[in-house]
């Protein structure tokens, strides 16, 4: 489950009438293309001890900074705030927010048990209604407080906006230092905000697009390992690596199946590019396309029927989509320009893709039939996009131009709006989001 490392002791609820009529009151219409960010007011959590006050405002600072980066909400200066934190952990006194304008209250405490683990308690309230919309209570271990404050997150961030939430997850990226000709590039993981940073490859081997097995366990990706570029799995918890499948020529571009029983990737020899799936069980590998063309790219969709990639078959590249065996191979990209890196949206609905036309280079998402072609973005070199787990936002590097050749990674809503730098110790580029940790 996805709490295993905490334990949820009870639910605060409000009576089943009183919900009914908050959730009309007090919920983001994340429809339109540009959301006023909604007033909330997070205090920090109160907590008798110094620890736990310290701990507190650390809670709440996660807090504050995963909701404000979502784009959706507009955290309230603390120092507006009448109430103390101690007096509102009894009730809040509506008054003393709505006179600041605040839409909805996230409050807490932290207390401290004979065991030394600590008990997280947190509520959200609709300010207007005077009502309680949310109310969990956590116990875990105290090293655990950031991943309660990504759980509180997305509790809040799911109970106003009636959408999963994202911040309880990790990204793998692709750390790049040294000069734009003579790149180190290590495998490195984080947090979604950027905490908890480490490498996992130390850079003497080139390695590019990392993606996440939906375990979260493993990755795959790409190395020239021995300069022989071919697909490995990296486990994240033993950092054993192994080679996937003895292939002449080069293996590259892999991707989990949904249920993370397989893995996509394209196979280049003797002149020719396709795409293959291999079975992690068997080890048994199935070409699915035989096209003369180079064909690569490929990502499930998320119930694993369909499977979309790049070729360039018809002479420049595009997008294609077929069945999960091969079959009813269609072309679905037919704007001006050249389309690549496709990758499916979690919910289904959508295909996010890099797009080079006129000289710039564009993040876009289109329908899985081509149709609703929409350019999120624009610049010298964008590239790489990945998807969050609820699939509103959207993760991708961007390269400036000049000779340092400075990579960075963005993130970018659904809707083109929002456009954020995720900031990484160096360089950072092939970024993949994990789902939700377990």
């Amino acid at each position: 489950m996805r709490r295993s490392f905490l334990t949820v002791l009870s639910a605060l609820f409000t009576l089943a009438l009183t919900s009914t009529i908050v959730r009309a009151e007090l919920r983001i219409d994340v429809t339109r293309g540009s959301v006023e960010p909604l007033p909330i007011a997070v205090t920090d959590f109160f907590g008798v001890a110094d620890s736990e006050s310290q701990l507190g405002r650390d809670i709440a600072g996660v807090i504050t900074s995963n909701l404000e980066r979502s784009g959706l909400f507009k955290a309230l200066d603390p120092k507006a705030f009448i109430q103390t934190a101690a007096s509102i952990s009894v009730r809040p006194r509506f008054s003393d927010w709505r006179v600041i304008n605040a839409a909805a209250l996230v409050n807490g405490s932290i207390e401290t048990t004979a065991d030394g683990k600590v008990q997280v308690q947190f509520r959200l309230w609709d300010v207007f209604a005077e009502t309680q919309m949310v109310g969990l209570l956590y116990t875990t271990e105290r090293d655990n407080w950031r991943r309660v404050a990504h759980i509180i997150s997305d509790a809040v961030y799911k109970r106003l906006t009636g959408e999963s939430g994202y911040f309880d997850t990790r990204i793998v990226y692709v750390s790049e230092s040294g000069p734009k000709n003579r790149r180190v590039k290590r495998l490195a993981i984080m947090d979604q905000d950027g905490e908890n940073h480490r490498f996992l490859t130390d850079g003497r081997a080139l390695v590019l697009t990392p993606r996440f097995s939906p375990t979260q366990q493993e990755i795959t990706y790409l190395s020239y390992f021995d300069n022989r570029p071919r697909v490995y799995l990296f486990n994240i918890q033993t950092g054993r690596r192994e080679l996937l499948g003895e292939f002449p020529g080069m293996t590259f571009a892999p991707r989990f199946s949904p249920d993370g029983n397989s893995v996509l990737m394209s196979h280049a020899t003797e002149g020719n590019t396709d795409i293959y799936v291999m079975d992690l069980r068997t080890r048994r590998p199935i070409r699915l396309t035989t096209n003369s063309g180079i064909d690569t790219g490929a990502t499930f969709a998320p119930d694993g029927q369909q499977i979309t990639f790049e070729s360039d078959r018809s002479g420049s590249q595009q997008i294609y989509v077929m069945n999960a065996d091969g079959s009813n191979q269609r072309r679905v990209s037919f704007g001006r320009g050249r389309y690549a890196t496709p990758v499916w949206s979690p919910r289904g609905d959508l295909i996010a893709f890099t797009k080079q036309t006129r000289g710039k280079f564009h993040i876009g998402v289109m329908r899985p039939d081509g149709s609703g072609e929409r350019l999120l973005t624009e610049s010298f070199l964008d590239e790489g996009p990945t998807w969050s787990p609820n699939g509103r936002v959207i993760m991708f590097f961007r390269q400036e131009p000049g000779e340092e050749g400075r990579v960075s990674l963005y993130s970018i809503d659904l809707t083109g709006y929002n456009l954020r730098q995720v900031v990484t110790p160096g360089f950072g580029s092939d970024p993949a989001w994990s789902p939700l940790n377990p």
